[in-house]
């Protein structure tokens, strides 16, 4: 039960980091195009790839809190389901090379932050 609880305020911080993030950047980036979603779904890769590599070749991390900060704070900060319906939106509409460019640059993004993610993560455990 105290996992539980530390996956849910974990939630809470990522959801609240989302909000604040994309909040931001919809008052200072041009509109037309979700770069709040995209700017979530790279720093989320890149940081949920560095929490789940660190553990892996360190025991620095205990495993309440990595449940935490994966779980529950990426879980929450990440927004797939959002890039997914924005992106549907989209193809479905009159904008459909929008749709196509804002998938290939989260799929790219995302992976490519991944990658750096767990390069990161090994830097820090060697």
């Amino acid at each position: 039960m105290t996992r539980l609880l530390w996956i849910c305020l974990g939630g809470a911080v990522g959801t609240g980091a989302r909000y604040l993030l994309s909040g931001w950047l919809l008052r200072v980036a041009p509109p037309g195009f979700p770069y709040g979603t995209l700017a979530v779904n790279v720093i989320g890769s890149f940081l949920l790839a560095l929490l789940l590599q660190v553990p892996l070749t360190a025991e620095s991390l205990p495993p309440t809190l990595r449940l935490a900060l994966t779980t529950g704070v990426m879980g929450g900060f990440t927004t797939y389901s959002t890039f997914n319906q924005e992106t549907l939106s989209f193809l479905r509409g009159d904008a459909p090379l929008v749709g196509f460019t804002y998938l290939g640059i989260t799929l790219a993004s995302c992976l490519l932050a991944g990658a750096l993610g767990i390069w990161c993560g090994r830097l820090l455990t060697t």
